[in-house]
């Protein structure tokens, strides 16, 4: 980009790291790769990355050493491992001796072995070698650092080595490109003042974000859901001392990996709750759907599938006590509120986003579960039909929102994290104490 075109701007390292993830598609789902994420901010973008391509997450440790009595100012940088990088010209020009190289050097070296043991625990570091790796930041000022990294993890032997950033100026983009096999930079902006000026929420990372970052992405499982006739594949999260459990209902022509409801599951994770995304359709099925349209409007048969895989987490160990809600798109959303309607002891409320609740019919006055009808502001249509299906729901709790300024697929800036905060809080409302009046009523599940 150069000077005088607008630069882009992101709402938070989350949003960076979705865009970002756009651009790294074609590495989704492949076996060998992984992502590296530089703390502490980069690793908040890193875990956006990794969880939309369903790859592994893991910190690379890349420290800058300060000129004396001038820390703001880097002379270098050094990696876990081996990896450092000086910058002769600043240390001419500062007049760092050697003995003050080693000394910083030692000095940032065991504040990177403290941050190994705070950030893994006990737990080794992914395998590089033989591997594609993905290497993540929040943004490049000078790319000390991040050029340190790429030095020592060359000497770990990947077979490929991506980098990866939102925003970067563009002679440090030059440079760095010439050291890795690939470069994806969203924005290039000339002038480039300084990396959280491309972001409304620069707020500093914690230490303990990047850990519960960490766990996240480690407790997440690729699931294959035997319902006899048919196996399904899902992703399951089970965050930590897991609260509830919210199992997503796509829409049609969506999957699993729907980028929407992953962002909307991640917030779901972050506030305790475990997530189940997967397939109402076989491979198979999802193919002969995309030429006849087949499936997309069987609610009967997608209810059929909801209802099997809810009563599969309720054997599982992880999930088994934990109460249930229900997340539903478009026409999932149809098939979550006739489930819910088939399972009024497991099943304590259901949000729909842009949903087609009007398909569940007769249903919906059986419905006892909470319900939450989030529709698009924009959505002339959709909201009619959620109000007369809100008219014909008989559950002691629903309601009908508006999300300004979205349409139907909520692609407008910000919608989606609207959607999320108000999911969050329908289900931290009505998730457990649905869970309440069933063990009042004497239900045992």
């Amino acid at each position: 980009m150069t000077s005088g075109v607008t630069p882009m701007i992101f709402e938070n390292r989350e949003d960076a790291g979705r865009q970002l993830a756009k651009r790294l598609e074609h590495y989704a789902n492949r076996p060998n790769v992984i992502v590296l994420g530089i703390p502490r901010g980069g690793v908040s973008v890193a875990f956006e990355v990794a969880s939309a391509l369903h790859v592994p997450l893991d910190v690379f440790l890349s420290r800058k050493l300060g000129v004396p009595g001038h820390g703001e100012l880097a002379f270098g940088a050094i990696s876990a491992g081996d990896g450092r990088y000086l910058d002769d010209g600043i240390i001419r020009a500062a007049g760092i001796s050697p003995e003050q190289i080693e000394r910083v050097t030692a000095e940032v070296r065991q504040e990177l072995d403290r941050r190994a043991v705070l950030y893994r625990g006990n737990r080794p570091p992914l395998q590089v070698a033989g591997r594609t790796v993905i290497l993540v930041d929040d943004g490049i000022a000078t790319g000390a650092s991040v050029y340190a990294a790429i030095q020592a993890l060359r000497q770990m032997k990947p077979v490929m080595l991506v980098l990866a950033v939102p925003v970067a100026p563009p002679s440090t983009c030059a440079w760095l490109k010439t050291q890795v096999d690939e470069m994806v930079c969203l924005d290039m902006p000339d002038p480039f003042y300084a990396v959280g000026a491309f972001y409304r929420d620069f707020a500093q990372v914690e230490d303990q974000e990047v850990i519960d970052l960490l766990q996240r992405a480690e407790q997440s499982d690729e699931v294959s859901i035997d319902l006899g006739k048919v196996k399904l594949a899902g992703f399951l999260n089970v965050p930590a001392e897991a609260h509830g459990l919210v199992i997503f209902a796509h829409g049609s022509g969506s999957s699993r990996n729907s980028p929407r409801n992953q962002s909307v599951a991640h917030v779901l994770q972050s506030h305790g709750l475990a997530t189940l995304l997967f397939d109402l359709l076989t491979e198979e099925e999802e193919t002969l759907d995309r030429r006849s349209a087949e499936f997309r409007f069987n609610i009967e048969l997608l209810a059929e599938r909801l209802v099997g895989v809810t009563q599969w987490a309720l054997k599982q160990r992880r999930t088994r006590e934990l109460p249930i809600g229900y997340f539903g798109a478009s026409t999932g959303a149809a098939a979550a509120l006739v489930a819910a309607a088939r399972l009024p002891d497991a099943v304590t409320t259901v949000v729909s986003r842009g949903g087609r609740p009007d398909l569940a019919d007769k249903s919906l006055s059986q419905v006892r579960a909470s319900v939450l009808l989030l529709v698009g502001a924009e959505d002339t249509e959709v909201i009619l039909l959620n109000r007369e299906a809100l008219h014909k729901l008989r559950c002691k709790d629903k309601r009908l929102v508006l999300i300004p300024g979205a349409t139907h697929l909520f692609e407008e800036p910000g919608t989606m994290e609207q959607v999320a905060r108000a999911a969050t809080d329908w289900f931290d409302q009505y998730l457990l104490t649905g869970n309440s009046r069933r063990t009042a009523d004497g239900v045992d599940h």
